[in-house]
Formats: C-alpha cells, structure tokens, sequence
C-alpha cells in the first residue's frame, strides 16, 4: 500500500492488523461506555482494552466501501503503521457493522473494510505532542454534514500503555497496523451515506484526511 511521507512516497506491507477497544483513559467512563452498550446488547469485553486481530486485506484507501444492511458508521482512529524499525502515524476509521456488534464485535470489526490515510507521519514527529494530537469526523446524514467527533487523543490510553496492551495479547507488530480506539461521540451513533475525519497536530497545524462514501449492497 501506497504513502505519502512529507514530500517522498514509500511502500508498505501489512503482514498483521489489530483495532484496540474500550482504550477509553478515563477508566470510569469507560465502564459508563461498556454499561451503555449493553443496554444495547453489546457483549461485555473480556478484557479492558480488548485487542481484536483482523485480516490486513480489510484495510483499503478507496473512495467508498460497501456494507450489509444500513446499521455501519465509522469512528475516527488514530494509527500507528509498523514497519521492521520504523514506527509512522496516520488517521483511519474503524468501519463497524452496529448490528452484528450485538452478536459479536469482533465479526462485525471483521465484517467491514477499515479505510485508512494515504498521508503518514513519521512517529518521531508527534511523539512528544501524541497527547495533543486532535480527532475529528464527519457524517453526512440527511443531506448535511453533521459533526460526530471532535476530541484530543489525550481521551484514549497513553502509547506506551497501548503497546503494552499489545504485547500482552502477544500481538506481531511487525508489518502491522494498529488502530488505536477512539474518542467520545458527539451525539450517539448515527448511520451515514459518507464519512470524514481528520487527524490535527497543533503544534504544527499539520493535519492528515480521510473521507470515503458508504455504499449498501
């Protein structure tokens, strides 16, 4: 798959690919979170955060993707891309089938393609500002733009926690895409015919984008 770092293109290989849930840092609200959704029928995680492995070929960078049913909304993401001794960041949305979540969510993580930037950065870039970094989307619902999400990474687990996650799921980082979690919604979950988001670094006023259009099969 195709990147663009800065002013260079490089090539990169996903030989592994994890989405973390409930990686809420506020551990009470995300009890309040998990709560919420089993008044839903959500199934309880078997672990705070819970790592789901999913297949690399999930992962695309087109325009649209196409889903079963109209119950599927994305959560922007923030990424982390490993590559033998590179690290890089980029945004992503965790596509997820609502509908199937109640039955399991790691099927209804699967059953979905998980669309992801073609800008990266390089992880030296944002290491020191990582909890300042903003998330922000978009649905287009009703023939509007409405905002979804608008939060600092600050809102989910630090880096250095989310790798240790990992490595106690004995998780392969190598060749591997990580998607991170996500933050609050703005308003519940809503279903939309598009989806965009943004990943804001303030301390350069650099930002990265995504938006694909959401087809029903």
């Amino acid at each position: 798959m195709k990147f663009k770092l800065d002013y260079e293109e490089i090539d990169l290989t996903f030989d592994n690919a994890y989405c973390i849930g409930y990686s809420g840092r506020n551990v009470e609200k995300t009890k309040e979170h998990i709560a919420e959704l089993k008044e839903l029928g959500v199934p309880e995680p078997n672990s705070v955060p819970e790592i789901y492995h999913l297949d690399p070929l999930l992962f695309r960078q087109n325009k649209s993707i196409s889903i079963i049913g109209d119950q599927s909304s994305g959560e922007a993401e923030i990424v982390i891309i490993f590559d033998n001794d590179k690290r890089y960041v980029t945004l992503g949305s965790d596509h997820t089938d609502r509908e199937l979540e109640t039955v399991s969510i790691h099927k209804s993580k699967q059953l979905c393609a998980k669309p992801i930037a073609s800008t990266i950065w390089d992880f030296t870039e944002v290491e020191e500002h990582w909890d300042e970094l903003e998330l922000r989307s978009f649905v287009f619902v009703d023939g509007d733009w409405q905002l979804y999400q608008d939060d600092k990474v600050s809102s989910i687990l630090p880096y250095k926690d989310l790798i240790t996650s990992l490595n106690q799921d004995d998780a392969n980082l190598k060749n591997a895409v990580v998607y991170c979690g996500t933050v609050p919604l703005v308003s519940g979950f809503k279903y939309p015919n598009a989806f965009k988001a943004e990943l804001v670094n303030p301390s350069n006023n650099k930002y990265i984008t995504l938006e694909y259009e959401v087809k029903k099969l």
